[in-house]
């Protein structure tokens, strides 16, 4: 994806959440509810301005960092490689952050229907996406699996990543499955990609440990 027309999209999905806000603000409940358990249960509130306002800062806020990232690291040249992959992140993150924002508000709207099936799939969408973003990325100090031994060998990166990818994608398939079984969801969600992290920083140690050898 061209980088300037990437980052208008981010930019338009941003408006768009903020321009959601505005539009639904009459219409939404002095506490908004912003969260909620397993078993689909309203557990959280939050008063409606702070709740209409803190998914658009923080697409806003994320987008802006990601904007800024490539140009403060040190290996910002080594970005570059992988920029496609990098851009259609951003992108995709901030479409995920728009996306829940408008379930949010659809469900303190009125609108019936299970929280957790409604964001299940765009989880497992964005870690499936992770992987291919795994797939691709240089060494950097902002983006991917950074571990002190990920950042002390190229190799050792490399590995770790070409390992990783495939979880990633299958972690995200698993995720999204979690709208078919709304009862085990947080642990469809949660569990494998806990795994995934803890499986790459000990395989990135190990590697690092037998590259020593």
């Amino acid at each position: 994806m061209n980088l300037r027309r990437s980052y208008l999209v981010a930019a338009a999905l941003v408006a768009l959440s903020a321009l959601a806000s505005v539009l639904a603000f009459p219409e939404m409940p002095a506490r908004m509810a912003t969260h909620w358990n397993a078993a689909g249960e309203v557990d959280d509130r939050m008063a409606k301005r702070f709740a209409l306002a803190l998914l658009p800062a923080l697409s806003a806020a994320l987008l802006g960092l990601f904007a800024l990232l490539p140009r403060i690291d040190p290996l910002g040249e080594n970005v570059a490689r992988f920029r496609e992959q990098y851009d259609t992140f951003v992108v995709l993150l901030v479409a995920f952050l728009t996306y829940i924002h408008l379930v949010v508000i659809a469900a303190n709207a009125g609108y019936e229907f299970e929280m957790i099936q409604a964001v299940s799939p765009a989880v497992g969408a964005l870690l499936y996406y992770v992987g291919v973003l795994s797939e691709h990325a240089e060494p950097n100090w902002f983006v991917g699996i950074r571990t002190p031994w990920t950042l002390s060998d190229e190799e050792v990166w490399r590995r770790t990543h070409e390992r990783a990818a495939p979880l990633f994608k299958l972690a995200g398939g698993v995720a999204a499955l979690a709208a078919l079984v709304p009862a085990y969801a947080e642990l469809l969600i949660v569990v494998p990609v806990a795994a995934v992290a803890l499986y790459a920083t000990v395989f990135s140690y190990a590697e690092y440990r037998r590259s020593a050898v």
